[in-house]
């Protein structure tokens, strides 16, 4: 009977231990690839200016646009037609600004997108045709060139009284539309040290990346320099073969850690708030007063046969609310963010009123959170 009591009290034991690491929520793990970057692989961007011909009467209107006259009149002369002194009256030629993204370790032919947007008065980029248009990098050297049909996603109709406008007619998109002509120069396969890039600088998190780095390699290789960047010292077994060292590492998962911190957008009345956030004891109130005037006026008819006339009798109705039935809610000391949501909406407030209300409690001292105002 002993023997069986132990045995039914250690099933029990290990069924309970069972079921409390069962019910444990898990924690959040992400791989370090989504969480940094590593310093050096990365796009750039590139900018061109260029003319978008072949549309239908929809281009610049080139008496008020000057910069689309003087581009057309100097494509036309290096192509061999001398158009300096004639009037030029064409309304199928437009201006545009040409923007693209060089990717990390683009090599020579590779075509990439371009969106092409217009620079003047043009009312729509459909059907056209983009001319040959170099692209530039900040150090001002040509790395692409663009040429092409653009595709639009909206588009424009009008008549002599009413127009309809959907999407955004004046900006195009070249699907493959350039092409790389210089590449940029990183070696990455000669790097001794490589430098991660946190995208949420945090001090927390770098050193958990770190240490997750140590311990999958087994040396004191990765250090956190500062909250937004880890310093990898590259081991000599994986000297010479830095992909093979990256493609490992950015697969080890972590925890993230991230600060307490509520975002407000004042003007489309949005409210983020992290998990984080606590707010200790306080008593939470909000009232508005609020006036309705409406306006009813009514005709008075005289009667028949009478020399009355006819007026106009005004009718005013002034209504007041002045919140009386909105009640005082107490915040109790250390909620959670689901129990600080429902506090805040059992007052029965609308966002725009709950930003007033964190912001009042945050200059109270109450509210353990950063807020942020975009």
């Amino acid at each position: 009977m002993k023997r069986l009591l132990k045995l039914c009290l250690a099933t029990f034991a290990a069924a309970a231990a069972l079921a409390v690491t069962a019910a444990a929520p898990a924690a959040a793990m992400s791989r370090i690839k989504d969480l940094a970057a590593v310093e050096g692989v990365r796009q750039n961007q590139l900018v061109g200016y260029g003319l978008v011909v072949g549309l239908n009467g929809t281009g610049d209107t080139l008496n008020n646009i000057p910069f689309t006259k003087q581009s057309l009149q100097a494509m036309l002369e290096r192509l061999g037609v001398n158009t300096r002194g004639a009037t030029l009256r064409t309304a199928n030629i437009a201006a545009v600004m040409v923007t693209a993204n060089l990717p990390a370790f683009g090599t020579q032919g590779t075509r990439i997108d371009v969106t092409v947007s217009a620079l003047g008065d043009a009312k729509s980029l459909q059907g056209g045709t983009l001319l040959v248009t170099p692209l530039m990098g900040a150090d001002g050297e040509v790395y692409a060139v663009a040429q092409g049909s653009l595709a639009i996603a909206g588009f424009s109709a009008e008549g002599d009284a009413a127009k309809v406008t959907r999407g955004v007619p004046t900006v195009g998109r070249i699907a493959n539309g350039g092409v790389i002509e210089r590449e940029i120069e990183f070696k990455l396969q000669n790097q001794r040290q490589l430098r991660l890039a946190l995208r949420n600088p945090d001090l927390t998190t770098a050193r958990r990346i770190a240490a997750a780095i140590n311990d999958f390699i087994g040396t004191e290789t990765a250090e956190p320099l500062d909250p937004a960047s880890i310093a990898i010292q590259v081991p000599a077994r994986y000297q010479g073969n830095m992909i093979r060292l990256l493609t490992e590492i950015e697969q080890l998962q972590i925890e993230p850690d991230t600060g307490a911190r509520i975002v407000i957008d004042e003007r489309s009345g949005i409210i983020v708030m992290g998990k984080d956030v606590r707010v200790s004891t306080v008593a939470i109130a909000q009232g508005n007063l609020t006036v309705t005037i409406s306006e009813q006026p009514q005709v008075s008819q005289p009667a028949p046969l009478s020399r009355g006339q006819t007026t106009v009798v005004p009718r005013t109705g002034v209504k007041v609310d002045t919140g009386e039935g909105n009640k005082l809610a107490i915040v109790k000391d250390s909620v959670t963010l689901k129990d600080l949501v429902d506090g805040l909406n059992a007052l029965g407030i609308g966002p725009r009123d709950m930003i007033a209300i964190l912001q009042a409690v945050k200059s109270a001292g109450a509210l353990q959170a950063d807020i942020e105002v975009m």
